[in-house]
């Protein structure tokens, strides 16, 4: 056990000795200050830019940078619909693999452009070498850069400053971050084990006398990107509980850092750009410990296991139902805590087997959002209830809230929130309906409170954008429920990704026009250990008043079952 809780603690002091590090790494690129890859990006940065008409010093309004942001990705999405839909006729197929379903494609290609990568498939049978590499590949850099655009738009806005050029900073992000740190991880990946070739699946002779056809491809460079991006999904059906995917520890750990390495440093470098570090490091240490205490509770509920199989067994034994016995309990709960608050969404087990407390936890992370979050998105939706905080503490101290020296008016206010109900509205309306039909539309396979949390799951995976799944609803072709689950997570996808982008850089356009205010004797203060608890507070608050009835009735309902001797 305590091992286990050592390799937990080891690797969140890694992440936070290199947050200060990458995130003043992200403050340089964005302050467009010198860095060492000036020498190679510059030129093909500014080759970009003539190629595709962008003026780097040209700086958009709120209106204009969301609306850069909705149609060149709309323009991306088209692509690469067309490229999945036509991957039959296209090169890189060794294995024929046909057209996937239009609703499939559809569903897939949403996914993918907002960075949540919910899979209704399974890699290797469906899609082909081309389109895992040229469309989905793709978009795995695309989506994640569209996202720390919009983030440093966001802090840029807080900040007084013009929010700056969308595709100047979706090019910066691929060219300066993403892309050489995805070179560098996918080379540490291959050195490691995992494949990266264009042939076709290996046959091997079996101890039987037969054949087998063992899955291989392109695989190390999809995911490098597909951790570093928060991106998630998998080469593979079973993600990186794939020995190809996440061959060991090594690779395990490498896979958990990248997920953290980008939203964390966020935090960071918005210290850098209001010159006030010290709020950034309040900020990052209010989010770790939530992270913390949820990891805590996910670590402790997969150790002590299932009391009824402990009862079969005559004594106490770590859960290993559906997890990767060469990674253990521990690993498990580090990656489904990491990857359910960065919202990225991949796995190194079976979400479905995991305990209600870990259940509980998944679901908390990204009914918050802001534990990490996203790259980039995550920090702006962390800001939007710094905003909230503010307002709240203005009204119980009968002033006119201000943050960062600028008032918080009514506009503002009413923008986020715009950004905090969306995210319930979309998890739990598509829910009570797919509920209301449990056998047809929801497919449920595991009656009770089980059935109700993998409906429940689904939804508010699509709705963060992080693309988990806890399966078990018929979701993937040819099952039934395919078609309804491919259509309505796709609305919820699109809808929980572009809905809130669109009103934080309305936000920040407005937040960045008001007048400075001097600072007097009266001035809530931002900075101090006081607001930053106030802040935690009111998050956590609205979050279990939001989801404590769905949360009662899933994981909590079915954590009294087994603690009871009844399995659910």
């Amino acid at each position: 056990m305590l091992q286990g809780f050592f390799q937990i603690a080891l690797t969140l002091l890694i992440v936070v000795v290199l947050t200060p590090i990458v995130g003043s790494y992200l403050a340089n690129i964005f302050l467009r200050k010198k860095t060492f890859l000036d020498p190679v990006m510059a030129p093909l940065e500014q080759g970009i830019y003539l190629l595709c008409g962008a003026e780097p010093e040209e700086n958009m309004t709120g209106r204009e940078y969301a609306k850069a942001v909705l149609i060149s990705n709309s323009v991306m999405a088209i692509l690469v619909f067309l490229l999945l839909m036509f991957q039959a006729s296209l090169p890189l197929n060794p294995t024929g693999l046909a057209m996937p379903t239009w609703d499939t494609a559809l569903h897939t290609t949403i996914s993918f452009l907002v960075a949540a990568d919910l899979q209704h498939y399974s890699g290797e049978t469906t899609m082909s070498y081309f389109s895992q590499i040229g469309a989905l590949g793709f978009l795995m850099f695309v989506a994640p850069a569209t996202g720390a655009a919009v983030g440093i738009a966001f802090i840029r806005g807080l900040t007084g400053r013009p929010l700056g050029n969308f595709y100047v900073d979706l090019i910066r992000s691929i060219t300066r971050i993403l892309l050489p740190m995805s070179i560098a991880v996918g080379v540490l990946l291959l050195i490691a084990g995992v494949p990266e070739t264009l042939a076709g699946p290996q046959i091997v002779p079996t101890l039987e006398g037969a054949t087998q056809a063992i899955a291989r491809g392109p695989v190390a460079n999809f995911e490098s990107i597909k951790m570093l991006g928060d991106n998630g999904g998998g080469f593979f059906g079973a993600s990186s509980a794939h020995p190809y995917e996440n061959p060991n520890g090594g690779t395990n750990l490498l896979e958990i850092l990248c997920q953290l390495l980008l939203p964390t440093a966020f935090i960071y470098t918005y210290g850098v750009f209001i010159g006030n570090i010290k709020q950034a490091w309040l900020l990052f240490w209010m989010v770790f410990a939530i992270f913390g205490v949820l990891i805590g509770m996910t670590a402790v509920g997969e150790y002590l296991g299932n009391p009824l199989v402990n009862s079969i067994l005559g004594g106490q034994t770590p859960n290993l139902e559906g997890q990767e016995v060469r990674l253990g309990w521990a690993q498990t709960a580090l990656f489904a805590m990491t990857t359910t608050a960065t919202m990225t969404g991949s796995s190194n087990a079976a979400f479905d087997s995991l305990m209600p407390m870990s259940d509980f936890c998944a679901l908390f992370n990204m009914f918050l959002q802001v534990i990490w979050g996203s790259i980039g998105t995550g920090t702006a939706h962390l800001f939007v209830f710094v905003f909230l905080t503010v307002f709240l503490t203005g009204l119980m101290v009968g002033r006119t809230p201000e943050f960062l020296g600028r008032k918080i008016n009514k506009r503002e206010i009413t923008l986020v929130g715009a950004i905090v109900l969306i995210h319930p509205i979309l998890i739990l309306i598509p829910t009570c309906i797919t509920l209301g039909f449990p056998h047809t539309l929801a497919g449920i396979s595991n009656p009770g409170f089980h059935g109700l949390t993998q409906v429940v799951y689904e939804y508010t995976s699509a709705a963060a954008g992080n693309g988990s799944d806890m399966a078990g609803l018929g979701n993937s072709q040819p099952a039934p429920t395919a078609l309804w689950y491919n259509l309505t997570t796709g609305v919820v996808l699109w809808a929980g990704r572009f809905i809130p982008i669109v009103a934080v850089l309305l936000l920040a356009d407005s937040f960045s026009h008001q007048q400075m205010t001097p600072v007097t004797a009266s001035t809530l203060l931002t900075d101090t250990a006081l607001f930053t608890v106030i802040t935690a507070a009111t998050i956590l608050i609205l979050g279990v008043l939001t989801f404590l009835p769905i949360l009662a009735l899933g994981p909590v309902a079915e954590a009294f079952l087994i603690a009871h001797g009844v399995q659910s």
